[in-house]
């Protein structure tokens, strides 16, 4: 059977580190809480001053190409799933990232799209390529993100002013880019990956223009999203996908586990939940939350990335990521890595 394969894997990180002590620091109010005990992180990237979202999702894309055995040329579709779309300072939605990013990668035979689905952004450009390579439309593409979201931060440091703000989740964000690398292939790869959307509760977190300032802001009830029926929306739905194929959580035997990096606290609530809902201890956990902060939609492949680069998953392990993100989006894609070169 055909499925995809993660043939190159590439990241980008600003050089730049802000901690969340001075960025907490820049408040015009007194903290209301102790923001790196409440969230795990400790510090994120910030762009430079000559960065924005398409010279982040470029140098990652460089990156993987440089791992991958393939150059530009033999890919035959980019698809580019940033939730920032930055050049300089102007906000582009035409023509598409995948479109300019394509043609400065020099892949000037590959069709080109962009696809939108907040912090899942990059698991569903993973999931509409993986089905193109089953389908036999395509034999290997490229998926990339790159996030210049700091902004958001700047907003709200600018603006927070009371205890319980919807802005205050707007500080635990990096910048960072990230992209994959999928090829056809009949061995180990992809073994499934589901995303689901609920609409229901899609005004929990918006991104848009500030109703204040100048700028962009994200508002998010955290008290709504950190519940414990947002959470079931994953388990539920791959508990039924696996009784679907006469299996189980246990039995799939995953030796690692990424979730959205997001909150330190939420994700260890959301693995309670889990190791009760499915019955089975959960894998052991890989992250970045800490030194990176919430990246966005390139979050699951940044992780991924870094552990493979310090040599903490070893060819063959079985990971399972799963998204948390904004529509709301919940979801798990399952993936066997091969020996890839980072």
């Amino acid at each position: 059977m055909v499925r995809s394969t993660i043939e190159a894997i590439g990241a980008y990180l600003p050089s730049r580190e802000l901690t969340t002590t001075e960025l907490m620091s820049r408040l015009a109010v007194e903290a209301p809480l102790d923001l790196e005990k409440v969230s795990g992180v400790r510090a994120r990237r910030v762009r430079g001053d000559d960065e924005d979202s398409f010279t982040i999702a470029l140098a990652a894309a460089r990156t993987a190409l440089d791992n991958s055995r393939y150059e530009a040329a033999d890919l035959d579709v980019v698809i580019s799933c940033s939730i920032t779309r930055t050049r300089g300072t102007d906000f582009c939605l035409e023509p598409s990232f995948a479109l300019m990013l394509r043609n400065t990668l020099g892949a000037t035979r590959a069709i080109h799209f962009d696809v939108s689905n907040a912090c899942a952004g990059m698991l569903t450009g993973v999931l509409v390529l993986d089905r193109m390579i089953r389908s036999g439309a395509v034999k290997r593409g490229l998926v990339v993100s790159g996030e210049c979201i700091t902004p958001i931060s700047d907003t709200a440091v600018r603006e927070i002013s009371e205890k319980y703000d919807p802005q205050f989740a707007s500080l635990t964000v990096g910048d960072a880019g990230a992209a994959v690398l999928l090829e056809a292939t009949d061995g180990p790869g992809l073994d499934y990956v589901e995303l689901n959307t609920s609409a229901a509760y899609a005004k929990l977190c918006l991104g848009m223009p500030s109703d204040r300032s100048a700028g962009v802001a994200l508002y998010t009830d955290n008290r709504a999203m950190h519940n414990e029926s947002r959470y079931l929306l994953w388990t539920s739905r791959q508990q039924r996908f696996l009784t679907e194929r006469d299996s189980s959580f246990a039995a799939e035997g995953y030796d690692y586990l990424i979730h959205h990096q997001f909150s330190g606290p939420a994700v260890e609530l959301i693995d309670k939940i889990a190791e009760r809902e499915f019955d089975s201890v959960m894998p052991p956990k890989l992250a970045v939350l800490d030194k990176y902060g919430n990246t966005a939609s390139t979050s699951h492949f940044v992780v991924l990335h870094d552990a493979l680069r310090d040599g903490r998953i070893a060819p063959g392990s079985k990971v399972l990521l799963v998204p948390a993100a904004s529509g709301v989006v919940a979801g798990f894609l399952s993936v066997t890595l091969g020996d890839l070169r980072v």
